[in-house]
């Protein structure tokens, strides 16, 4: 008997997918290891723990948690190639890429993101898909700044860009909603109607010229002083008012969609409109409600771009962003903290990329492609295990 139980007791110990998750681990770890602080000179380690890892991998797939252990063998190998090629590196290109203030730079880039990933989860948890967030982004980018400028205030500009996004949801929202068209191509319609408007106001309004400068910017939150070059100091210390708010988002979006009744109905309304609709909720409504809101945090995501981080615009300056939102979203499960997560590998793989040109100048335009890059392989690992809502997409008609 007593052998039968250590049996069971090491059975439960070498469960495989906890196998997995160490050797996930381990394979951060073998690329961690050859980086700053700790720069470790020699292959051999990065090598053996990025082995290592992929062999715990080995073992779960074995033993039929396929999904984890896929994971763990390509970090693992992924550890072993980052690791060995960072030994090869100078410590001095080392330092310049990863040093705290790559902190910094990821939750800059990972802001905007935040915020229309947090806008898509809003859409979606009610049952309306929102390919429409690109455009979104890019009004409130536009509109933002515009307000900015004509109102000498950030928070004018921050307002209006909010609307401007808010207006264009209501686009999308009649026609997915109401005129019950195929939410796919009413997206994609917003998006160029986005690019349509914003073109002709930034010909219209600025003569295709970049916008005058001195416009009133989101300001920095300073937890420390200018002279501190410490690592919280660089990593933290000069963050934009933006930044501490989408992290406020994200734990307010999560109490509020898995919390609270509104959270209840909306969910309701993407899974099972029908049933939620016999109980006394008002699906167009919670719809109209939730995509409308999507497009404003999209949009203040797209004013950050503009009014907290470039004080300028250009054309386009959204630059796919809103797809990229819309790989964290799914990416994250469609729950805000998973999208925060994917938000933030996409913002430090750009941060990353606007790094890397230390190391070859010519092909500075080709690390720019990282984001992209990961993007696809992102969206492409995670296709058919992610669970959507049930009835995202599909037109409800009340009976």
């Amino acid at each position: 008997m007593s052998t039968y139980v250590g049996q069971l007791d090491a059975a439960r110990f070498v469960r495989p997918k906890a196998v997995a998750s160490y050797g996930f681990a381990l394979g951060v770890l073998a690329f961690l290891l050859a980086i700053p602080p700790i720069t470790e000179r020699s292959p051999v380690w990065p090598a053996f723990l990025g082995i290592l890892a992929a062999f715990a991998g080995v073992f779960a797939v074995s033993r039929g948690a396929r999904r984890a252990g896929s994971g763990a063998i390509v970090v693992g190998v992924l550890g072993v190639a980052l690791g060995v090629l960072a030994t090869r590196s100078s410590t001095g290109n080392l330092d310049q890429v990863f040093t705290a203030s790559l902190i910094a730079s990821m939750l800059v880039f990972a802001t905007p993101l935040t915020f229309a990933a947090i806008g898509g989860m809003f859409s979606e948890r009610s049952g309306v898909v929102n390919i429409g967030l690109e455009g979104m982004m890019l009004m409130g980018a536009f509109w933002g700044i515009w307000g900015a400028d004509k109102t000498g205030s950030w928070v004018g500009g921050l307002v209006i860009g909010i609307i401007a996004g808010g207006l264009l949801a209501v686009v999308h929202a009649v026609f997915a909603i109401h005129l019950r068209a195929d939410q796919i191509v009413g997206g994609v319609a917003v998006n160029f109607l986005a690019l349509g408007i914003t073109g002709y106001f930034f010909v219209q309004l600025y003569h295709g010229n970049n916008v005058p400068t001195g416009i009133s910017q989101i300001p920095d939150v300073n937890l420390t002083s200018n002279s501190n070059h410490g690592f919280f100091s660089e990593a933290f210390g000069h963050l934009n008012l933006m930044i501490w708010a989408v992290m406020a988002l994200v734990v307010v979006s999560y109490f509020v969609m898995f919390r609270t009744p509104l959270g209840l109905r909306i969910r309701a309304c993407g899974e099972h409109p029908r049933a939620a609709d016999t109980v006394g909720i008002n699906v167009y409504g919670l719809r109209y409600f939730s995509v409308i809101l999507s497009g404003m945090l999209a949009a203040a995501g797209g004013a950050y771009l503009t009014v907290g981080f470039l004080g300028t615009y250009n054309e386009n300056v959204t630059a796919g962003r809103g797809f990229i939102a819309l790989a964290a979203l799914i990416f994250g499960n469609w729950r805000p903290f998973g999208a925060f997560g994917a938000a933030l590998l996409f913002g430090l793989s750009t941060a990353i990329a606007f790094r890397l040109p230390v190391y070859s100048g010519t092909a500075a335009t080709l690390f720019q492609a990282l984001p992209y890059v990961i993007t696809l392989i992102a969206v492409a690992g995670v296709i058919g295990r992610s669970t959507p809502p049930a009835a995202v997409g599909r037109p409800y008609v009340k009976q």
